[in-house]
């Protein structure tokens, strides 16, 4: 069985990610399922983040990758929508992503969105702190590779899902070209 593909959103919050993922479902010849760090944050009690917020936040953040691992190596196709964050719980954040996923087809996606502007949407979505975005920016791993970069401010959506389902059909067709 060949490993599903994982596509891995990377940016701060409003960058416009949950949206991207949504395009790329809608836009993709092949099912994708997708997930984030929020799905896994949403598993743990507030009890417990309260008192270790990024103790188990970041517990929550690799379980969530060896998820998407299991699911690739079962031939699932997986959209993250997540942040590489260096925070002292998960540092080294990024080389943990490439370790986990050494044997499968990762594309990492920059969601770029300036600041302004995301602050703008933190308001106008009303569930995040109108500077969460500027605060997440800080602690942003700054030594990621990323194959692709899309800016959700000077293209929609769809405009973006498409730049990167393009990539895709083209490091698929290099790859099956090699094989």
């Amino acid at each position: 069985m060949q490993n599903g593909i994982v596509i891995y959103l990377n940016g701060v919050t409003s960058t416009g990610k949950t949206t991207l993922a949504k395009a790329i479902q809608e836009k993709a010849d092949m099912n994708f399922y997708t997930f984030s760090h929020d799905t896994f944050q949403q598993m743990i009690s507030h009890k417990f983040l309260s008192r270790d917020y990024w103790g188990y936040l970041s517990e929550a953040i690799i379980q969530a990758y060896q998820t998407a691992k299991m699911m690739s190596d079962n031939g699932i196709n997986i959209i993250y929508d997540g942040m590489v964050l260096e925070v002292d719980e998960l540092k080294p954040h990024y080389e943990q992503i490439n370790k986990i996923f050494s044997d499968t087809p990762l594309i990492m996606v920059d969601v770029f969105c300036p600041l302004e502007i995301c602050k703008q949407r933190n308001i106008e979505r009303g569930d995040r702190g109108v500077n969460q975005s500027v605060e997440q920016s800080s602690i942003m791993s700054k030594n990621v590779k990323h194959d692709i970069s899309v800016d959700t401010s000077l293209n929609s959506a769809e405009e973006c899902a498409k730049i990167i389902l393009d990539r895709l059909t083209e490091a698929l067709g290099k790859q099956s070209a090699l094989h």
